[in-house]
């Protein structure tokens, strides 16, 4: 309902949605037209929701799009062959044909689940498909749902209690009617509330759905096995011990082979270093000097004459280490030139050692 006709000091139908109350100033400001006869009476038209339109015709029944319509649901019955034979006209969804006021009008969205609720319909079963007894029926249930909501004057609160009306407006997972689940669905472009449990699709369209279904947990089944193999497996915990996951951390062949190239690489490096430093080390290191007649005069000699020597090893032992990380040719080269070194350097030690004192004069 889109808005309501209030006559001012008479208690009217009041609708969910466009409820105005007594002590709202006159007329509403929600009022789309406001009369006043000249017997005093004044009635205004209201739409909280701004859907409704008000137009003045000679003659409304003539004029889309009341002259539209189809048969009035409550004033205009229609006969079961009537109805059987307009819906097997029909191929769309019940739900969407019951809404279509050019086929049958005075039915919203509400009450048309309530309809196929009572009368145990699919929202989405297509009108054609339906059987004689379904029409029959769905035509009681038709004349039973209005007949209670005109007989109470639209009031919610006096709606039978077995009626879906009563939880359609509650989250999903939490709507339910005698027991039994509230699912929501689109059907005919609105929100629809149907109990799956008793309101079943039949026929062509049950099998479509049930093999839709099928196919859909199917690929919900792979992509769930696919993303779990995926996931590396968790450690377990066994008797207060952690298991690690061998799987997860053993490395690959590949990376495998990589690192133990590079470790041998590496390896034959510092070995490389390591011999030419300690053979540097033990080739250079000086034997004590010999003692002789002229103990201090034959030290201070040796002293001065090997001094040179251990610092050229010292610079060749610097050289040799900052270029310790080159290529294995500067290596070797810088390898000879330090045992060259350490040759000439013995063989200047050697020949001082030996070299005879000089007498000091009287």
């Amino acid at each position: 309902m889109a808005g309501a006709v209030y006559i001012k000091g008479v208690a009217v139908t009041k609708y969910k949605r466009s409820a105005v109350k007594d002590t709202d100033e006159w007329p509403s400001k929600y009022s789309k037209l406001f009369v006043e006869l000249d017997d005093g009476l004044e009635f205004s038209f209201t739409d909280k929701r701004r859907f409704a339109k008000v137009r003045l015709l000679d003659n409304p029944v003539s004029v889309p799009p009341i002259s539209e319509l189809g048969p009035d649901a409550l004033k205009e019955p229609m006969t079961v062959d009537g109805l059987n034979s307009s819906l097997s006209k029909k191929k769309i969804g019940i739900k969407a044909l019951l809404l279509d006021q050019s086929f049958i009008s005075g039915i919203g969205n509400w009450m048309a689940d309530e309809v196929l609720y009572q009368a145990k319909i699919h929202p989405q079963q297509a009108a054609s498909s339906l059987s004689k007894e379904k029409c029959a029926t769905l035509l009681k249930c038709i004349n039973e749902v209005t007949e209670k909501a005109m007989e109470v004057g639209a009031d919610s609160s006096q709606f039978p209690s077995n009626w879906i009306f009563h939880s359609r407006d509650k989250k999903p997972g939490k709507a339910f009617v005698d027991g039994k689940e509230i699912e929501f669905i689109n059907a005919g472009g609105r929100t629809t509330a149907y109990v799956p449990e008793l309101q079943k699709l039949t026929g062509d369209q049950a099998v479509k759905e049930a093999s839709k279904k099928t196919t859909a947990d199917k690929s919900h089944s792979v992509d769930q096995s696919e993303n779990e193999e995926d996931e590396p497996k968790k450690a377990k915990v066994v008797k207060g011990r952690k298991t690690v996951n061998r799987a997860a951390t053993k490395p690959s062949s590949k990376s495998k082979s990589d690192a133990s190239v590079e470790d041998s690489d590496n390896d034959d490096d510092s070995n490389g270093v390591d011999d030419v430093i300690s053979s540097k080390r033990t080739r250079g290191a000086k034997n004590p000097p010999a003692k002789s007649k002229n103990g201090e005069g034959q030290k201070s000699q040796t002293r001065r004459k090997v001094a040179p020597a251990k610092r050229k090893i010292e610079e060749s032992d610097g050289d040799d280490l900052s270029n310790s990380s080159g290529s294995s040719d500067n290596d070797n080269d810088h390898g000879k030139r330090a045992k060259a070194s350490v040759a000439a350097s013995k063989k200047k030690v050697a020949s001082s050692r030996n070299a005879k004192p000089k007498k000091k004069a009287k």
